[in-house]
């Protein structure tokens, strides 16, 4: 019981001492907690002092940084300033094009900067600037000497490659310059689109000008040389022009395509419209030209007319689709092509029935009574007539817009109903029109021979008809021409070459075999004097035969047959030799047995081998 006694008293006074001791740490506790009030009341107006001094430094700060950043702006901008309104130099067109661009970055990130006006107004001048050198160049390479393709006479439009590589770049950027559709905010993006508007107008006049400058030579020179060079090849080479000049108008498109600084659709067909302007007008002029020619004497051009219509049908496909590419303002304006074969088809019109009036007309030409050459209304037949196969297609298309049998104007024909009725294709109503041709020319062949002397209008008739049939059927120039005539019109040309030949021999040498024929039959008179009068007759006979002869070679010196067809001479030579010459020596057989003279070679000046050989040589 002690022991637990003195420890409980121990623990009492342990106990005891731990009070005292809490009541010391509450005591000194207390204490700091009244002097850190009375620190927290002394500190607090100097910690307020100070947030007040922190604050007012740091908008100090921030002013002079402000005043800072204004100063290196203004220094920025009055750099750029002065490189922007100097313009793009040809060293340093990529820095101007990157002093732009920043530019333009500093409008967009700062809309409400006080120097967004100044900003503007460089970016809007530094646009222009760089139109300008746009412009600069374009004119450069649209202009200088006219260049041609390697190896042709076709002209080309082409930008030269040396220039396309600076273009191109600037094209770019300038595509990238703000707009109105694509930078609403943008202050300069209505200056800028109107400028790129009026580069892309005055690109489009330059290019047009350009192709008309390299176009207009050769279209000119078509006109001048008319008078020298073939009527269907300058109407070819017509053809061949206008072609040229929808190659150029599809590579300017291109080209107007990739180097323009405006895209849109239909900013680039404005544009298209404006370079075809120039281009169309020269085609007016040249095709004006063309045509006042041709009105002046449409009997000798009129193949020039029927090859450029011709021409102008196989470009018409193409001509349509250049002009579709225009913009909508230009869809009321006049198709220079379409007017032209408009033109072209009147003219083409009018040939038709004024050939066969020429035809008709040719039959009063009267020339010498002993001439036989082939006359020109012949040539001119051949002429025209062996040329159709070059232009069959405009040919027939004019024929059928005449009207089947509407080129017989004059005759009493309506004009607008057919004179063979029933519906006609291409084919049939060009047969009936070259068969009126020959037949007409045949007429007016017929009509001149009779104002000739009997043997001599029958060798012009046989010359004529026979240089007809021979270049229109026997060896014509182009053999789909047979094929062009009708049967009818083949019909009269051998029908008529067989009378011609027929008519040939009647009056040149049936006076000559009369001569050696004997007019009894055979039989000899009878009576006192029958032998002396038949030895009489049958040296008058000799007397007239080898008269008449000398008469026919006489003539035949003077009057060539059938110069050009050799066949034809050599088939008329041999006919002649047989007609002749065994009736010669049938004759001169029967009156040598005969004896009707004791000298025979008195009469009978030449052996039939003789006589063969000169009949031969009337034809060599």
């Amino acid at each position: 019981m002690d022991d637990e006694t003195a420890e409980i008293e121990l623990l009492e006074q342990n106990l005891n001492k731990t009070r005292q001791i809490s009541k010391r740490i509450t005591s000194i506790l207390d204490s700091f907690d009244t002097r850190i009030a009375k620190l927290e009341k002394s500190i607090l107006p100097l910690y307020t002092a100070a947030q007040i001094l922190n604050r007012r430094s740091h908008n100090i700060d921030q002013a002079l940084f402000k005043i800072d950043e204004m100063a290196t702006t203004q220094e920025d901008l009055a750099a750029e300033e002065a490189l922007i309104l100097r313009g793009p130099q040809s060293n340093n067109v990529q820095g101007y094009r990157e002093a732009l661009a920043r530019l333009n970055a500093s409008i967009a990130f700062k809309s409400a900067d006080r120097d967004l006006a100044e900003t503007a107004r460089l970016v809007e001048t530094g646009a222009k600037k760089l139109t300008q050198l746009y412009t600069t160049i374009v004119a450069e390479g649209s202009s200088g000497v006219t260049p041609t393709t390697p190896g042709t006479a076709l002209v080309s439009t082409s930008f030269p490659s040396s220039l396309l590589s600076n273009l191109s770049p600037l094209v770019s950027f300038l595509r990238n310059l703000p707009l109105p559709a694509t930078h609403p905010s943008h202050p300069a993006a209505p200056a800028i689109m109107a400028t790129l508007k009026d580069a892309q107008k005055g690109y489009a006049d330059m290019r047009g000008n350009w192709s008309v400058k390299c176009l207009e030579g050769q279209g000119k020179r078509l006109v001048t040389r008319a008078d020298t060079v073939d009527a269907i090849t300058t109407g070819t080479e017509f053809g061949q022009w206008v072609e040229t000049l929808l190659a150029v108008t599809e590579d300017e498109y291109k080209l107007l395509k990739e180097l323009s600084p405006l895209t849109s659709p239909v900013l680039i067909a404005s544009a298209y419209g404006i370079l075809l302007n120039p281009i169309l007008k020269l085609f007016g002029t040249v095709l004006g030209q063309m045509l006042t020619l041709i009105k002046k004497s449409l009997q000798k051009y009129n193949f020039l007319a029927l090859s450029a219509y011709d021409a102008l049908l196989q470009q018409q496909p193409a001509w349509e689709e250049v002009l579709a590419r225009r913009g909508s303002e230009y869809l009321d304006d006049k198709n220079e092509l379409r007017d032209g074969l408009q033109s072209l088809r009147q003219v083409c019109l009018r040939s038709f029935p004024e050939f066969l009036v020429d035809l008709k007309l040719g039959a009063n030409n009267r020339d010498s009574d002993t001439s036989v050459k082939v006359v020109e209304l012949t040539i001119d037949t051949v002429k025209y007539i062996e040329r159709i196969p070059q232009v069959q297609a405009a040919v027939s298309s004019a024929l059928l817009a005449l009207g089947d049998g509407n080129w017989k104007m004059g005759e009493g024909v309506q004009v607008g109903k057919s004179s063979k009725g029933g519906d006609v294709d291409e084919t049939v109503i060009l047969e009936h029109f070259l068969y009126d041709a020959v037949t007409n020319a045949i007429n007016s062949i017929n009509i001149i021979s009779r104002t000739r002397r009997p043997a001599f209008g029958s060798i012009f008739l046989l010359n004529n008809i026979s240089y007809l049939r021979y270049h229109l059927l026997v060896s014509p120039t182009h053999t789909s021409l047979p094929a062009l005539l009708s049967t009818p019109a083949i019909d009269a040309l051998n029908s008529n070459w067989r009378t011609a030949k027929a008519g040939y021999f009647d009056t040149n040498f049936t006076p000559l075999m009369q001569a050696i024929t004997d007019e009894h039959g055979g039989k000899e008179k009878s009576g006192p004097l029958g032998g002396s009068s038949s030895k009489a007759q049958a040296k008058e006979k000799f007397t007239r035969f080898y008269d008449l002869l000398e008469e026919v070679v006489e003539r035949h010196r003077m009057a060539r047959v059938l110069e050009e067809d050799v066949e034809g001479r050599r088939a008329v030579r041999e006919e002649i030799v047989m007609l002749v010459v065994p009736s010669l020596k049938r004759f001169m057989q029967k009156q040598k047995e005969k004896e009707f003279s004791r000298n025979p070679q008195k009469y009978i000046k030449q052996s039939p081998d003789d006589v063969e050989a000169q009949l031969r040589s009337l034809y060599n």
